[in-house]
């Protein structure tokens, strides 16, 4: 018996099924080592590693935390550029006849920037002597509020009222001063804030002593900062307060709420101002000596150390406490030292609440357009090029979208709105410059094509059988897109959600343009009267990175802050996802259930 004809595996698509799993298959595994290296550095950023102390055939020593090894090529005619001491040794591992040799050199974190300028170190295998390296066991790391670590060990601490000698017994004393220094640090900043609310409610008062001139157009602002000088004599008070009668009413009274909120400020700021003298003057006297690996003694103020703990006398509890540590301060803290130390808090903020102002505008516009378009519209050329339109948005460069929204919101919209309500302000501008209402409309706009396309799509997937039993039922049009057709739409219109989302939270290109800062004053919201403040600028997990990545004075130490910040803006964008898609699964078994 015959067989069939012969099949052919191309006939079949058998090479093209392979060939897009291939694809898949290479894709995903792009995609899981990149997040595996975000996770695997991110997670390792905080774990405090041990300090290894080696010293240099030219006598020096270097303590720091290794970084990694790497292998390089040595050439002969290099070994002119090692140190003096090392170039014998380094010629001697060359075989005769050899032009180049592979060698090994160490990447120490030796810190120290405000006394040595760097960082990192590299330490050529050629510059060590044999059996240098070892762990001091008083090896002590630092982290200063300012100029980042400092690595030494401890020699003596210094008080006004005592000086403890050795490094256990400086050691000791720091433990036991350092609540009290960090409670005196609190203390002044509390002043500060203080003061600088006292002359917010002074510009205010300004501002609005300047209104009054503008309804009026009457000048007192002059007459306004006269007044308030202390140092008035008698006569020259009563002249004042004469030419102050003869204003008109408004502007009177302003200029009198402007004077006493002055002088009220001058009476408070006298005591703040000495309280806060004395705190800086004791915090100057409180002293811990430390030595380098070099042999300079520096003195570091207890007030200045944020964290400080003995590196290699930690037990792996006590790694694991100052791993947990260094993580909650970087989720609750501000940025120290151009953000490669302290936290992200305001960058947390600032990228929750964008992104939902964000979804605010643009689901609810975008669900409108797909409805009228899918619903509504007679199809059509008009409607079709409509669509093309939409498409083509959505493949618009980004940093268009922030060119539009600085020239539209910000300088259009924004200018106009300083004109009609803040005129008193300019030429400083209030709502013409970059701020997160702006930021989120752009970035609105830049997300608008995914809802559209996705809401359409999902309104399609509606049966027509359900339209038409309803409109049987006597229902309108609307009662029928109400009741019938956008609950069962509802899981593709959150898919579109979440797109938005994913996209919108991880852009940075048009948010330099138009509200995004490297360190933001305030939050873009108020926790004590929870408000959402559309004028301030604000920080962003997402240009965070790339500041830190590019625009910090000190790029490596800031490396290992990229990964970790990478890390954390990765997880907020799934939080916010895997909610949205929990949300539309229940969606999706409620309606699916009631559907018939």
């Amino acid at each position: 018996m015959r067989g069939g004809p012969a099949r052919s595996v191309v006939a079949g698509g058998e090479p093209a099924v392979w060939l897009s799993g291939a694809a898949l298959a290479i894709c995903l595994a792009m995609i899981g080592g990149l997040l595996a290296l975000i996770l695997w550095n991110g997670i390792g950023t905080f774990w405090p590693g041990e300090l290894v102390r080696v010293t240099l055939r030219d006598g020096s020593a270097v303590l720091g935390e290794e970084y990694g090894t790497e292998t390089y090529e040595l050439r002969r005619a290099s070994v002119p550029l090692l140190p003096a001491e090392a170039r014998p040794v380094a010629l001697a591992a060359f075989p005769e006849g050899e032009d180049a040799i592979e060698a090994v050199r160490v990447l120490l974190r030796t810190d120290n920037r405000r006394e040595s300028g760097s960082t990192f170190t590299y330490v050529d295998a050629f510059e060590v002597q044999p059996g240098s390296k070892t762990t001091p066991s008083w090896a002590v790391v630092l982290e200063r509020s300012d100029q980042g670590r400092f690595l030494g060990e401890p020699v003596r601490l210094v008080t006004p009222e005592q000086t403890y000698e050795g490094p256990e017994a400086a050691w000791e004393a720091f433990q036991k001063l350092r609540p009290a220094a960090l409670e005196r640090n609190e203390r002044r900043e509390e002043l500060e804030e203080e003061s600088g609310a006292g002359g917010v409610l002074i510009r205010e008062a300004e501002l609005r002593v300047r209104s009054a001139e503008m309804r009026t157009g009457v000048d007192g602002r002059d007459l306004a900062r006269a007044l308030s000088e202390s140092a008035l004599s008698a006569s020259e008070r009563t002249r004042l307060e004469a030419e102050l009668a003869e204003k008109p009413a408004d502007l009177r009274e302003a200029i009198e709420e402007y004077v006493l909120l002055e002088r009220r400020n001058d009476i408070q700021d006298a005591p703040r101002l000495a309280a806060m003298s004395e705190l800086s003057a004791e915090n100057a006297a409180e002293y811990l000596v430390m030595r380098t690996a070099s042999g300079q003694e520096v003195e570091v103020e207890t007030a200045e150390v944020v964290r400080g703990y003995r590196a290699n006398a930690l037990s792996w509890w006590g790694r694991l406490g100052v791993y947990l540590s260094r993580w909650w301060e970087f989720l609750s803290e501000e940025p120290r030292q151009a953000g490669t130390a302290g936290g992200v808090w305001p960058a947390i903020w600032g990228t929750v609440t964008m992104t939902l102002v964000m979804t605010v505008f643009v689901v609810p516009f975008g669900v409108l357009a797909a409805l009228y378009l899918r619903e509504y519209a007679k199809q059509g050329v008009i409607v079709s090029a409509v669509r093309v339109a939409v498409n083509n948005l959505a493949g618009v460069p980004s940093i268009v979208f922030g060119v539009f929204g600085l020239g539209f919101f910000c300088y259009l919209i924004g200018g106009g709105v300083d004109q009609l309500f803040y005129a008193e302000r300019l030429p400083d501008p209030t709502f013409g410059k970059g701020g997160l209402l702006w930021a989120s409309l752009t970035l609105a706009l830049l997300t608008l094509p995914v809802v559209i396309v996705a809401t359409e799509e999902a309104l399609s997937a509606v049966p027509n059988s359900m339209r038409e039993g309803s409109y049987a039922c006597g229902a309108s049009k609307w009662q029928t897109i109400r009741r019938i057709v956008l609950p069962r739409a509802l899981p593709g219109i959150l898919t579109g959600m979440i797109l938005a989302v994913a996209r919108g939270a991880g852009e940075v290109a048009p948010l330099m343009l138009v509200g995004a800062v490297n360190t933001a004053p305030a939050l873009p919201v108020d926790l004590e009267a929870p408000f959402v403040h559309p004028s301030r600028s604000f920080m962003h997990l997402g240009f965070h990175i790339y500041d830190l990545g590019f625009q910090a004075p000190d790029g490596d130490a800031a490396r290992p802050m990229v990964y970790t910040t990478m890390l954390l803006l990765i997880a907020l964008v799934a939080t916010l996802n895997l909610a949205a898609m929990w949300l539309r699964a229940r969606l999706r078994r409620r309606f699916t259930s009631a559907s018939f």
